[in-house]
């Protein structure tokens, strides 16, 4: 099975000013062991964000691989392996098509896994990330940490959505 997941609030404590530093990437206790659970049951990771701080100035693309570097070698290091990161580096009004809830992103991890999206599982924390699953066509779990308990209340309790406390809870589930 094939797992793409969000970022920020779901792997990482997020934060409202961004995460703009490598000292400033803080995983949410139990998430690096989530994604060895999955790695060690044969399935595979991509991570898909968005990264707007980008082209808000607010930090590098050097700034970004190092945080990447740091969230990959904790994982590597716990024995977990994420395939590929792909982020999105705009702002919401320049209108690109890669994010989220537009579905470059996805498109772009259909071609290069060949992928049919209706067998992905996506987990994330927020709307954009409700909606994006929804416009692809792939099975969405919500968690509750980072913005998941206000996107929770915004959609209303819906029996369909699977809904969990953080990443951890969500893998021991759907590795059951």
């Amino acid at each position: 099975m094939f797992f793409v997941l969000d970022r920020d609030g779901v792997i990482n404590i997020d934060s409202p000013d961004y995460i703009k530093s490598a000292d400033e990437w803080i995983p949410i206790p139990g998430s690096i062991e989530a994604l060895v659970l999955l790695v060690k049951a044969g399935h595979s990771i991509v991570i898909a964000t968005n990264q707007s701080g980008l082209n808000r100035g607010l930090f590098s693309l050097h700034d970004l691989d190092h945080i990447h570097q740091k969230m990959l070698k904790m994982i590597s290091r716990a024995g977990g392996k994420i395939e590929r990161i792909y982020f999105c580096p705009h702002r919401p009004d320049e209108g690109c098509d890669c994010r989220k809830p537009k579905t470059g992103l996805f498109e772009k991890m259909k071609q290069d896994f060949k992928l049919n999206l209706a067998e992905v599982i996506y987990i994330g924390d927020s709307q954009k990330d409700v909606d994006v699953a929804k416009a692809v066509g792939c099975q969405f779990v919500l968690v509750k940490t980072g913005n998941g308990e206000k996107t929770l209340a915004t959609i209303g309790n819906n029996p369909d959505l699977l809904v969990f406390d953080d990443l951890l809870a969500a893998v021991t589930y759907l590795l059951k």
